[in-house]
């Protein structure tokens, strides 16, 4: 029965006694007598769960019981006056449960938890007294075989002997150091220059590790330890310094034990530093009488490493410490951008690599377990490639590691996914590792080969033809003519070096003069069609005395391109020949030491074009033009812009010939045609559109068609009126083109 009930029956019965006796309240009549009514028996929750009630005469009154108040802080009280609460004697006793323990409130009461290293044996709730971990039988081992056990107020430490450490806590087991790792007296440290400073620092920092009586001798901070380290490696980095493989191997192995003996000394669970330009690390520690779990991620710009703390702890080698460093080195992709002879088995598309390269930074990663060949569970390590051209090849991205042999290693790696900028690499062991690019040449297919050969082969016969026709044609002879010999010469050599040349990569000296003399004579074209249109411009501009001189011409047409090729040479000698092609190399911009001076000549072309059409359009429309001689120019023009666009967009389709995009092969087969054309169309335009030269083929075929006798008569003829007329009539035609 609830309290409410009883107040309720209660009532009843006082109203009841009103009527029927004249016992006052509290009170039941028993015959002639009043009685005292006892609620508390009567009514058992009258004052709850929380509350003793206690009988009165004619009343009764409650108190809390212990552990418990009354929301209005009465201490006898009636259910009229509230319930009773929970008193949290932790929090209005701070100290209730001293400072070896802590308090934790409980319903009407509370009680106290030691601390570790504390116990409560008589479960008083303020008696916690320390425990002798060192005294325990089960924990004879507590500090490990060399360790020695002492006992502090609440905990332990272990005291280590010479030769070891603790790698974790104060409290964990003694570790061995084996400060013999670096030793400065072997081969490849000797032959290292710089290797033998990392070594004694991380020698002589070991050797005041283990010494437990002068440990603050040689002893030197974590953070200032791994400064020096990276400056020392910074020295090694330099150019010239790792030039075999051997010294690779002992650079690698010693920045990985150096590491390993920093970590433990760093304070903070997180460290990154990074020297200027030559080496980064980022490194994370872990403490604790336990070994840590969870996972981890270290990045930087370069490198992703994915794993977690079992695995880079391992099976308690250190107990309550682990360690997992990533480094990443700026420019050591050029020290080992080679030994791949172990990389195999590779074939694409039924091609073997042509070669490989390194295509991202080289990264280690290191962690404090010992069995880094055979990891419990795999490790992720993300590389960003580096921007790098590649020349006329398809490639595959590998993921590899730096073996124990030197060399250059897929085992035990394999690559998960990869797009254009990165590699996610898997890996069941760990080392130093990188992105190596396999290089597959790509090879045309035989109609391209075919029509390249055919089409140049005929293009070579129409610019010889041109030539003879320039140089023996007397009735064309000028300067205009002077420039067309001269441009159909540069394309004639040019043509004929890429036809002879382009894919004779050996001997590498005979592979960069066929570069460069391509650089020159395709140059030399342009710059004689640039010579063109000053001519075109100058014949309708200054109209009397628009030749130019041939020494002139000579300078600007030859001259130009060599200084440009001498420059180029001087300033990247390297960039004439790669592995696919004789050509400039796309690394670095080489490339532009060609397209950039197409490009000037081109737009100075269309301007002088653009004037000399705005120039004729005004001669046109003037009172007394000389139309002739208009048209003639006109004629020109017209053939001299035709031959731009044909030279300008087989150029915009060769820039893409000697790199990998997506459509090469269409870009290949319109170069190739274009490139083929421009001989036969050069012919068609300046030789066969021309009435004067068809004259004059007309009249040299005649002196071999025409049967001997009649040729005879034709020479012994008295009337000298056909050979005048025909002079005339050729004199009269000079220099004029028809199209």
């Amino acid at each position: 029965m609830g309290p409410g009930k009883a107040l309720l029956i209660l009532g009843l019965m006082c109203m009841l006694g009103e009527c029927f006796s004249q016992c006052p309240d509290g009170y039941n009549k028993n015959g002639k007598k009043c009685i005292d009514i006892d609620e508390c028996e009567d009514f058992e929750e009258l004052c709850g769960n929380n509350a003793v009630c206690f009988n009165t005469n004619g009343s009764y009154y409650c108190q809390c019981k212990d552990g418990f108040a009354n929301i209005r802080n009465k201490v006898n009280f009636t259910t009229g006056d509230g319930a009773c609460k929970d008193i949290n004697e932790c929090y209005n006793n701070k100290d209730i449960c001293g400072h070896k323990a802590d308090c934790i409130n409980l319903i009407g009461s509370y009680k106290c938890i030691c601390h570790s290293g504390y116990t409560n044996p008589t479960n008083n709730l303020k008696h916690c007294i320390d425990i002798d971990e060192c005294k325990e039988a089960e924990m004879k081992d507590l500090c490990g075989i060399k360790g020695t056990c002492k006992n502090i107020n609440g905990s332990y430490w272990c005291m280590c002997p010479k030769g070891y450490t603790h790698y974790g806590h104060e409290s964990t087991p003694c570790s061995e150091l084996d400060c013999e790792t670096f030793q400065a007296n072997s081969r490849p440290a000797q032959s290292l220059e710089g290797l033998v400073d990392i070594l004694s620092m991380m020698r002589n920092n070991c050797l005041a590790l283990s010494n437990p009586h002068n440990a603050s001798e040689g002893k030197t901070d974590g953070e200032v330890l791994l400064e020096k380290f990276l400056i020392a490696t910074e020295a090694i980095l330099s150019p010239g310094h790792l030039n075999h493989r051997e010294d690779m191997s002992a650079f690698l192995q010693t920045v990985e034990e150096s590491i390993r003996l920093i970590g433990p000394q760093l304070k903070d669970s997180i460290t990154e530093m990074e020297t200027t330009e030559i080496v980064g690390a980022k490194i994370a520690v872990q403490r604790g009488k336990t070994q840590p779990t969870g996972p981890i991620l270290l990045t930087n710009e370069n490198a992703r490493l994915d794993t977690d703390w079992t695995t880079a702890a391992g099976t308690g080698t250190y107990p309550g410490f682990a360690l997992a460093a990533l480094l990443t080195y700026k420019n050591l992709e050029k020290f080992v951008n080679n030994s791949f002879e172990e990389l195999k088995g590779h074939e694409k598309n039924g091609k073997n690599p042509s070669s490989f390269k390194i295509s991202s930074k080289v990264v280690s990663v290191v962690v404090s377990n010992p069995s880094t060949q055979n990891l419990s569970s795999p490790v992720n390590i993300t590389l960003r490639h580096l921007n790098e051209t590649v020349e006329s090849s398809e490639v595959e991205y590998i993921c590899a590691h730096w073996n124990d042999r030197g060399a250059w290693s897929e085992e035990g790696c394999h690559q998960q996914q990869t797009n254009a900028t990165h590699s996610v690499c898997t890996c069941e062991l760990l080392s130093s590792f990188a992105v190596l690019m396999a290089l597959y040449p790509m090879k045309h297919p035989f109609a391209l080969i075919l029509i390249t050969k055919i089409g140049l082969n005929m293009s070579l016969m129409c610019l010889v033809l041109c030539i003879l026709t320039f140089k023996f044609c007397r009735s064309i002879q000028g300067t205009r003519t002077t420039i067309h010999l001269h441009l159909c010469v540069c394309l004639f050599v040019a043509d004929r070096i890429f036809l002879a040349g382009i894919s004779k990569t050996e001997p590498v000296g005979g592979c960069r003069f066929a570069a460069a003399m391509l650089h020159i004579f395709f140059l030399g074209v342009f710059m004689w069609m640039l010579l063109e249109g000053v001519q075109l411009y100058r014949m309708v501009v200054l109209v009397f005395n628009a030749t130019i001189r041939p020494l002139y011409l000579f300078i600007a047409g030859y001259g130009t391109p060599l200084v440009i090729v001498i420059i180029s040479a001087i300033v990247n000698p390297k960039g004439y020949g790669t592995k696919e092609h004789c050509w400039l190399s796309l690394t670095d911009g080489f490339i532009w030491s060609f397209l950039g001076p197409v490009c000037c000549i081109t737009f100075l072309n269309i301007f002088f074009f653009i004037i000399t059409i705005w120039k004729l359009a005004q001669k046109f429309t003037s009172l007394n033009p000389d139309l002739s001689e208009l048209n003639k120019i006109k004629a020109f023009t017209v053939t001299a812009i035709a031959q731009l666009c044909l030279l300008g967009l087989t150029w915009v389709f060769g820039s893409f010939l000697f790199k990998k995009y997506i459509g090469t092969t269409v870009a290949a087969y319109i170069f190739t045609i274009l490139n083929s054309l421009q001989g036969a169309l050069i012919f068609v335009m300046h030789c066969l559109l021309s009435k004067q030269v068809r004259e004059e083929y007309a009249y040299f075929l005649s002196c071999f068609c025409t049967p001997q006798k009649k040729r005879y008569s034709d020479f012994s003829s008295t009337n000298p009126s056909s050979s005048q007329s025909r002079g005339s009539q050729s004199g009269q035609h000079t220099g004029e083109f028809q199209i």
